[in-house]
């Protein structure tokens, strides 16, 4: 059966305001941009980001709806697809219909509006994982230039959501009382990335040791001094992925051997992380591959009876290939990025390359 489109399902009314909103103009910030407005504490800055925000979601996810409409090869009706279209008209509709925000008691309202919408959102990636799954299923035979297209369409609207959740997020951390030293909003003005991919790598390595019951040493070199501003949460994400891939390769490799098994090696320099091991590498065929969403044989947390399932509680990234796909969004987002090298039979590189400055404007589609 056809999906039906936003204006068959709602009012007339409504799927004309999408439509409106959805074409006008977005408004890119820079970190450095959010770090100089959130550092000049006042009610009066908060009503003026509230305001802002207001204005940006609406435009930003109205674009989203009208993307989730038309998909290719019937993406827009799948059932998974459906519902976080539905997520996003709910998220519209409560903007939309929330009046204009005038004073300190509607500005702490629509920040706890806006915490909800981004509860809300939490299982957008997997979800949408689960619609591309539908669809692999009914047509397994997918040429490249299809799934070329399918990607693209994901890289986008994956990276529209981490703006959104930047902006709402960077909003409600300015409500924060008591602030930790040197942070604004989400952002750290001098965070370290020694001590970010520290944390990172014992969480990762943590996850490894749970499952096999051992776990390869991670020897991390840098200088613990060097800062920068960044956001510590974006940095930790990135750097469990790769750690969490390279943790296994290597277990997984050595499990079975005589052989004590090699540790992980991270470089951290002046806004670039290389995080190396010895775990046999990734076939050449395979390598393509390893940024795309459509190949992975991982799980889905979100079983088919996705209806059923508390999605609150379901895992998110880690377990369905999507992590290293996302990770280099994540990179990208603020002007940096990801890439990989492998050599097969020995071992992979994954360099992370930071922007320091933070003037770079986000990259909006």
């Amino acid at each position: 059966m056809a999906a039906k489109k936003v204006g068959d399902t709602l009012s007339r009314e409504l799927a004309e305001e999408v439509k409106k909103w959805g074409c006008m103009k977005q408004t890119g910030v820079s970190l450095r941009q959010m770090m100089d407005f959130g550092g000049k504490f006042s009610h009066k800055n908060l009503l003026i980001s509230a305001k802002f925000v207001h204005r940006e979601l609406r435009v930003r996810i109205a674009r989203r709806v009208i993307k989730l409409e038309n998909l290719p090869y019937g993406l827009s009706s799948k059932a998974a697809v459906l519902k976080v279209r539905d997520w996003y008209l709910d998220s519209f509709r409560d903007l939309r219909s929330y009046p204009e925000i005038k004073d300190k008691n509607d500005e702490l309202e629509f920040t706890q509006m806006v915490k909800m919408i981004k509860v809300r959102h939490n299982n957008v990636v997997p979800m949408m994982a689960l619609g591309v799954q539908q669809l692999k299923k009914e047509r397994p035979k997918f040429d490249y230039e299809d799934l070329r297209e399918i990607h693209q369409f994901l890289d986008r609207f994956y990276m529209s959501r981490i703006g959104i959740r930047m902006l709402i997020g960077q909003h409600v951390a300015l409500h924060d009382p008591n602030p930790l030293p040197n942070c604004v909003g989400y952002i750290h003005t001098k965070m370290s990335p020694l001590e970010v991919a520290r944390n990172a790598s014992e969480d990762a390595r943590g996850i490894c040791l749970r499952e096999y019951g051992s776990a390869p040493d991670i020897n991390i070199y840098g200088d613990p001094d060097f800062t920068f501003p960044y956001v510590p949460s974006h940095l930790h994400m990135m750097v469990f992925e790769l750690v969490k891939n390279s943790v296994r390769a290597v277990q997984e490799r050595f499990m079975d051997s005589d052989k004590v098994a090699p540790p992980i090696r991270i470089i951290v320099a002046d806004g670039l992380e290389d995080i190396s091991d010895e775990g046999g590498g990734i076939p050449r065929s395979g390598l393509p591959k390893i940024f795309t969403y459509l190949y992975s044989t991982a799980r889905n947390p979100l079983d088919e009876d996705f209806m059923t399932t508390d999605v609150a509680t379901a895992c998110t990234m880690a377990g369905y290939g999507y992590g290293i796909p996302i990770s280099r969004l994540y990179a990208r987002y603020f002007g940096g990025d990801l890439q990989i090298i492998s050599m097969e039979g020995y071992g992979t590189d994954a360099y992370l390359h930071l922007s320091r400055l933070g003037d770079s404007q986000e990259p909006l589609t």
